[in-house]
């Protein structure tokens, strides 16, 4: 696929997804999304990709629908994806639950990681709820934005937010679409850290190294998905479960190569 609004990279085993249209702050629009899917697709088949981070362009990470986008839809009296039909499924088939917007992200086999180095409105912040882990430029502003739209909580996000941050603060931010900095959303586990601007990135990056280099790349699947699969699961459904796994990825080689690191008193080597 040619990329118009996104890049693609990989380095040191992490793809690092940007989104492209700067002059926007990244807003977002069908061809990004579609190009978005893409890149999440070729990185979590890619055998030698361990960590996906995803950023954005300039000074925002990705303010939302783009304004034009959003006028089409009024004119036109309803909403319009603008995908493909047949857009790229990165994620899909895992769990049926997955196979949605955004929610693809719980099926993927690859840990993603939100580089959010400016705004994240709308849209743009669904997106960084549904990585597994955001760190945060300081001071950048997050709002959900939809209740000034005349808009419901996007994308599942009335699902998502109350189990990354409880019910309570998750009200607070979907009721009222307040903008909060990264400072605070940092205080609520919205976000996981908070850097300096010049400093997000590469310490983003240096975390996903460490996360590359020091954990099994199953083990970073199964443990990702299981956070998500275990949802609706009572507790001993969830032990059950993890019990089984546990027994089949003990005669994996990579459990072997653990072990011996850790008898050895020295970091672990995964091929």
């Amino acid at each position: 696929m040619e990329l118009k609004v996104t890049t693609y990279d990989v380095r040191d085993r992490i793809a690092v997804i940007t989104l492209n249209r700067p002059d926007r702050l990244n807003a977002w629009t069908g061809r990004m999304h579609t190009e978005y899917r893409w890149c999440l697709e070729q990185a979590d088949s890619d055998d030698g990709v361990r960590v996906i981070v995803v950023t954005g362009a300039g000074r925002g990470f990705c303010a939302g629908a783009d304004s034009t986008a959003l006028e089409g839809h009024a004119a036109r009296g309803g909403y319009d994806d603008g995908l493909p039909a047949e857009p790229p499924r990165p994620g899909f088939g895992t769990d049926e639950r997955f196979d949605a917007d955004f929610a693809y992200h719980f099926g993927l086999a690859t840990p993603v990681i939100a580089a959010v180095n400016g705004p994240a409105a709308g849209v743009g912040l669904v997106l960084a709820c549904y990585c597994d882990l955001r760190f945060a430029a300081a001071g950048a502003k997050l709002t959900t934005a939809h209740g000034r739209l005349n808009l419901p909580a996007e994308y599942g996000l009335s699902w998502l937010l109350p189990r990354l941050i409880g019910a309570g603060r998750a009200m607070d931010l979907l009721l009222t679409s307040r903008v909060v900095l990264a400072e605070e959303a940092l205080g609520m586990g919205r976000v996981n850290r908070v850097e300096p601007a010049d400093r997000l990135l590469p310490a983003t990056l240096e975390f996903a190294r460490e996360l590359a280099s020091g954990v099994s790349r199953r083990s970073l699947t199964e443990t990702g998905r299981g956070v998500w699969i275990d949802q609706p699961r009572d507790v001993r459904a969830s032990v059950e479960a993890a019990q089984d796994l546990l027994g089949r990825m003990m005669a994996d080689d990579d459990y072997r190569r653990g072990v011996r690191a850790l008898v050895e008193k020295r970091p672990p080597e995964f091929p």
